[in-house]
């Protein structure tokens, strides 16, 4: 059987596993929600983090705080997307792990969210750990083990 290593795979830190906030789609807390429905319908993403001029980060924004913004009694508000801000419709309380948090902390976070965001100690933006990049660690590591241990390998 096939075990975890807590010091190799939980218990190494996500530094090395996040995906940096150079190749991360976000918008800005004064963007519209034109602008940001743009981003998120442009990327397929159903959410993104909201940053601030100097890559802190101050949450999340998706189609459905969107959608749910301008949805009015008998229509959709069109109207509103270019008047309104992300700030005003964001989800200001969002899981965040420090680079310097454990893998394991990561997964625990993942089992509830499809990415976690990550910032430094100075609360700026330095990427996101998906489950996608922990369920691919996971599975090398098992076939690693198993190669190990399967001499007919």
């Amino acid at each position: 059987m096939i075990s975890l290593q807590s010091s190799k795979v939980l218990g190494a830190t996500i530094k090395d596993l996040i995906i940096p906030a150079e190749r991360v789609a976000h918008v800005q807390v004064k963007n519209n929600l034109e602008h940001a429905l743009l981003v998120l319908t442009k990327t397929g993403y159903t959410a993104v983090p909201v940053l601030d001029p100097k890559y802190r980060l101050h949450g999340l924004v998706s189609t459905t705080h969107i959608m749910d913004s301008i949805l009015g009694l008998e229509r959709i508000e069109f109207d509103k997307l270019e008047h309104m801000i992300v700030e005003d419709v964001m989800n200001k309380e969002l899981p965040c792990l420090n680079v310097t948090d454990t893998v394991e902390k990561g997964l625990e976070l993942l089992v509830d969210h499809p990415f976690v965001c990550v910032q430094d100690e100075n609360d700026v933006f330095e990427g996101i750990l998906t489950r996608r990049t922990i369920l691919d660690r996971l599975i090398t590591h098992f076939q690693t083990n198993e190669t190990k241990k399967d001499p007919e390998a």
